[in-house]
């Protein structure tokens, strides 16, 4: 395989619906090799799910690729649903689906809002983490939370207008409450234009320039619903993560080794906490691209993972 490109498509070995707390069945797949290096997937939002080309960051032959789509986002039911639904209920999802695949140890693999969910799963179980690799570092401190409504606009100013925009005058001085109520309105109309200017918001801020495809994955109502109502939710509880608890527990995430792959000028999650991260976290080494901003499909950002990936499948 080039280097300048992910691993060739591959279908899962097989997939199916975890029953978890209802209402929720969460979505789960496995691909690659039923005997290689277990690697579980945690996708971003919260709320954007899993798609095929997530499988394409590990080499087939070696990993035993686990993807899953937490409680409701992308094919787990009910979609959209915020009921239940919170870090803690997540991170014991991730546990149950380890359990149902008799896997013990298994590397953790996460960005953006999966590297959150990943730092809180493994403080919560360390001794179930072979290792980590983490893009987008965000910790779940309130002022990223400000940075996401208000700071990105420091670059993208007209992007932040019209997300601000779409509210009434009256509002603005708090988005967040005024978008979490717009999204869990009944109405269609109303959640469902409120979840496209959010969508579209993160989309444009997401890469150093400008993407029209990672525009148009969040421009559809069944996408676009999701990830906007429950980074909302998640938004307006303080992501259920204690200020400051990702860096002050770190120490539980002794022994294990961590790369965290961190866009220069990630402008979504700014790679000041990736820095924080590893001060707390001596066996972690940060990996900064220097050309690239927040997504995954950035190619510098995709270069490091499947490189780092790669050079892991030695050490297990």
């Amino acid at each position: 395989m080039s280097r300048d490109r992910l691993y060739p498509a591959i279908e899962p070995n097989r997939r199916g619906h975890l029953e978890v707390e209802a209402p929720h069945s969460i979505y789960w797949e496995e691909s690659g090799n039923p005997n290689g290096i277990p690697v579980c997937f945690l996708h971003g939002g919260p709320g954007a799910g899993t798609t095929p080309g997530h499988r394409r960051f590990f080499d087939p032959e070696a990993y035993r690729i686990v993807l899953h789509d937490q409680r409701g986002a992308g094919r787990s039911r009910p979609a959209a649903e915020i009921r239940n639904n919170d870090t803690g209920r997540l991170i014991e999802d991730i546990e149950a689906l380890r359990e149902m695949l008799d896997i013990d140890r298994w590397i953790v693999f996460g960005g953006s809002w999966g590297s959150s969910l990943a730092l809180a799963y493994a403080q919560a179980h360390p001794h179930r983490v072979l290792s980590m690799v983490l893009r987008g570092i965000f910790l779940c401190r309130k002022k990223e939370i400000d940075w996401f409504l208000h700071g990105m606009g420091t670059f993208f100013p007209e992007e932040h207008a019209r997300f601000l925009g779409h509210l009434e005058p009256e509002e603005r001085a708090d988005p967040l409450a005024a978008y979490n109520a717009r999204l869990n309105d009944p109405d269609e109309a109303v959640h469902g234009r409120a979840a496209e200017v959010w969508s579209r918001y993160e989309a444009v801020c997401s890469t150093l320039r400008p993407n029209a495809d990672s525009i148009r994955s969040v421009g559809f109502r069944d996408a676009a619903l999701p990830l906007a109502r429950l980074e909302a939710h998640y938004f307006a509880h303080n992501l259920f993560v204690g200020e400051n608890q990702l860096l002050d527990d770190a120490g539980r995430l002794t022994g294990i080794p961590g790369v965290i792959v961190q866009g220069r000028y990630d402008v979504v999650c700014p790679p000041t906490s990736a820095y924080d991260l590893v001060q707390a976290w001596p066996e972690a080494r940060l990996r900064i691209v220097d050309d690239a901003g927040h997504s995954a499909t950035e190619p510098g950002i995709m270069r490091a993972l499947v490189d780092t990936m790669d050079a892991l499948k030695s050490s297990f």
